[in-house]
């Protein structure tokens, strides 16, 4: 009889931590600026810092079709793949950027134990409303 509760707490103890492997939680974004171009009619600037904590990541998305993005790595290290392209680790330091309307497949922080933080830098549209668009294409 003992057995069997010891088996049971044991199986009871690995579907849970399968469950929690599965849900990874989100990452934090925040708007840091917000800036009309004088030069460029009709165009702004927008910055957003991404924060991922440990094992974080952003659900696959869409920026605007107006939208041109440079993302730099702060701290850490984030996985990404835009528009199918291989998986790719970037470093504090490293950077990539986004072609209007590309597919963002992967965004997430590379590692499950330290926090990571990235900023990324819009060009796009002054009435664009939305920076992210959920997509699974």
């Amino acid at each position: 009889m003992f057995s069997r509760i010891v088996l049971a707490a044991a199986l009871a103890a690995l579907s849970l931590t399968a469950v929690s492997a599965d849900e990874r939680p989100a990452s934090k974004v925040s708007l840091v600026f917000d800036q009309p171009l004088p030069n460029v009619p009709g165009k702004s600037m927008r910055g957003v810092i991404v924060d991922y904590a440990p094992g974080a990541a952003s659900p696959s998305h869409r920026h605007p079709k107006s939208a041109f993005i440079y993302a730099t790595v702060l701290e850490g290290e984030v996985r990404s793949s835009v528009d199918g392209s291989p998986e790719k680790v970037y470093k504090a330091g490293e950077h990539w950027f986004e072609t209007p309307g590309a597919f963002h497949g992967v965004s997430a922080n590379a590692s499950d134990s330290k926090p990571a933080k990235l900023m990324a830098v819009f060009v796009l549209d002054s009435t664009e409303k939305q920076l992210v668009t959920p997509s699974d294409k």
